[in-house]
Formats: structure tokens, sequence, C-alpha cells
């Protein structure tokens, strides 16, 4: 396979690097952390309003650039480098990438909001590496003028702030049978209550979401059944995709951290650079990204030939989906300790950065899909190698 980037997309990668070096900097994310919660509004409005960064991969039909996964996954990869404060993640990856497939009218009014930055938007799915219809929480109870929706949702990504909240429920008569839809929810509801967590990672805003018989029109249902469970089925592994490159740019700059700290780290008389175990750290911190960047690529371009946005996802791309998140998860907690370790005394105080990154690594690493999981998935594929290709909703049933 071919990752050699084209001029557009390098552009894009260099755009990105240059502007969230310039608006994210360490003392940006800090100040978010300590005076507002983990979010910078004014680098949000930035990319979202100003540089257009949220209409990049959303269809050309409604306001958006129409890019794909490739693009995504730079411009992720430079956001986690910085550790942008803003609820990209949430907005584009999760809430755009299942709007997009509702093929609905009210979808589409809001995909056009997103991608003018006008809105931020959440969708509760839970992380782990692909859907699961039972284990949705939330229940919807058909009433006389649409449905009541009851349940926890536990960690939801922006859930306190998001403009848009979208929740997968189960809906719950006879008529139904239980099927699965997503609905748009007011955030302003009765009902609903929307409670910030104390997180290990300050820098990415977790909420518990609480639906108490929250009533919703028939009009707020953006899609159910089938159509409902592929939609969440692929920003499932969608999701997963971005987080590996976003875990990515956390593990390249705890390496440039940790070469600029041992550049100017003085001991017996030399920089500690010159050390040769240093260097052999470092070496190997470099392997271990250069191979995870191979994986992330990878598998954003085998998205794309795949067309995988509107059409089934075959087995041999959630595969490497698989294969990226799971080598992202282990370089990113390779390198943040490491960061750790060749800042010497210093690396894990308030005052350097390398703590920062190993906290995101430790709560990214848990998300859609820890290494484990998805070395499961990846084994079951491995044995079971005459099953067709099938969208990922197909793999619901297997074990985790």
């Amino acid at each position: 396979m071919n990752l050699a980037l084209s001029e557009e997309q390098t552009m894009i990668r260099d755009a990105a690097a240059e502007v969230l070096a310039e608006r994210s900097p360490s003392t940006a994310v800090r100040h978010a952390i300590e005076h507002t919660a983990g979010r910078d509004d004014a680098l949000w409005r930035t990319l979202g309003g100003e540089l257009g960064w949220c209409g990049l991969s959303v269809p050309e039909a409604v306001g958006g650039a129409g890019l794909g996964a490739l693009e995504l996954v730079l411009l992720m990869e430079q956001m986690g480098r910085r550790l942008a404060c803003v609820p990209y993640f949430s907005t584009v990856c999760l809430a755009g990438a299942a709007l997009a497939q509702c093929e609905s009218g009210q979808a589409d009014a809001w995909l056009t909001r997103i991608a003018n930055g006008e809105v931020s938007a959440t969708l509760a799915l839970h992380s782990a590496p692909r859907f699961e219809a039972d284990a949705v929480p939330v229940r919807a109870v058909q009433t006389a003028n649409g449905y009541a929706l009851s349940g926890t949702l536990d960690q939801v990504f922006d859930g306190a702030t998001a403009d848009l909240l979208i929740v997968p429920a189960r809906i719950d008569n006879e008529a139904e049978a239980q099927a699965v839809a997503l609905f748009e929810i007011d955030v302003t509801s009765t009902g609903l209550i929307r409670t910030p967590l104390v997180t290990l990672d300050a820098t990415r805003p977790l909420a518990r979401i609480e639906l108490r018989a929250v009533e919703v029109s028939r009009s707020a249902v953006l899609a159910t059944g089938r159509k409902a469970e592929r939609s969440l089925s692929r920003t499932a592994w969608f999701a997963a995709l971005a987080l590996a490159a976003e875990q990515l740019g956390g593990a390249q700059q705890c390496l440039d951290l940790t070469l600029a700290y041992t550049a100017e780290r003085v001991q017996f008389g030399r920089a500690i650079a010159s050390f040769q175990a240093v260097k052999h750290r470092c070496a190997q911190m470099m392997v271990e990204l250069e191979a995870t960047r191979s994986a992330v690529l990878g598998a954003a371009r085998a998205w794309d030939d795949a067309g995988c946005t509107t059409g089934a996802v075959p087995q041999n791309v959630l595969a490497d989906i698989a294969t990226a998140k799971a080598t992202a998860n282990d370089t990113f907690r390779f390198c943040a300790q490491e960061a750790i370790q060749l800042h010497g005394g210093v690396g894990f105080t308030w005052e350097y950065d390398p703590q920062l990154y190993f906290k995101r690594a430790q709560a990214s690493s848990a998300q859609f899909g820890t290494t484990s999981q998805l070395l499961s998935i990846l084994a079951e594929q491995m044995i079971d190698r005459t099953a067709p290709d099938a969208d990922a909703s197909m793999l619901e049933g297997a074990a985790q």
C-alpha cells in the first residue's frame, strides 16, 4: 500500500501543525485545565468557525469539504500532539460521523451547522471497540407525543457542554421489538442531568448523563433499527481510528519533548543526549512511532479505498483499525513513560509536560478498544479466515 501523502494532504498536515503550535501551546492547555474545565473556547472558534476544520469530513452536499479519513487523521495527529482542548473528537468523529449516515433532513441540518462551526455535539456511545446493541443502557418508551427516554450514560465525551446530544436508545414496546434508535436530545430538556466528571486526563472532559423520562417528539428520531445499528457500528470503528491518530501525535510530542530536554540537561560536563543509553531509548521511541504511523495511515487509506464512510466495512479494514489502535495504545504509553524517565526527577512534576501526556495516554488506551480487546478481535478474524467481508455490525456477537 502506498502511504505517501499528496501535496494537498501534506499542506493540511503542515498547516494544522503550525496553527496548533501557535494557538495550543502548553500554557494554553494548562489555562484551560485550571480555569475553563478543559475547554479552550477561543481555539474552538478558530478551528471551527474561522478555519473550517469541522467540515473537513462532512459531505459536500451539506456544506462540508467531503474529504476522507486520511485527511482527518492528519488533523487528529496534530491535535493529539498539542493536547488541543477542543470538542473536535466528540463533534466530528463521533456525532458528525453518526449523523452523516442517518440520511434524514434533521441530520443534514445538524451536519451543516457542525461544518460551519456553529455548534459542538457529542454522541453518547459506549467507548468499546465495537457497538453492541445489548449494551445500550437507555430505554425509550413510546408515549402519545413521542418517546420518554430513561437511563444513565456513565462517560460521555464533552457531555456537559455539547450543544447537541445524540443518544442511542432501545425502543421498549411490543410493536418495535426493542429496536435501537438514535435520538437528538434538547440539552435544556426537563429530566436531563449532565454532571461533569473528575478524571485522570483533565484535557478531555467527560460527563455522566442521566435521562429521567426525558420527553422527545417523534421527529427527534434520527435513525432506527438496522440503519441506526449500522451507523453506530461504523462510528465506533471510525472513532477508534481517529483516536489512534491522536495517540500517535501525543507519542510524537513525548519524543520531541525528550529530545529537547536531553539536549539541554547537562551531567558530568556533557548533555545527557550524548550518552549512549539515552540515545538507545530515544531511538526505540522513534522505532515505535514509525511503526504506529504506518499502521494509522494504512488503516485510514484502507478505509477510504473501501468506501467505508457510506458502504460496508470489510473485515480486513476492521483488522487494520484494530491493529492501528492497539499499536497506538502501546506506543503512546511507552513514549509517555520514557519521557518521564528521561526527564529524571522532574518528569512527573506539574511544571513539566510529560505528565500531561502520560495521563492522556492512560485514558485513551481504555477508550474505543484496549489492547487486549483489540487483539482478541484480531485473533477471532485469524481463526475465521473463511468468513465473508461484512459490516462491523455483523461482528457484534463475537467475544470481547
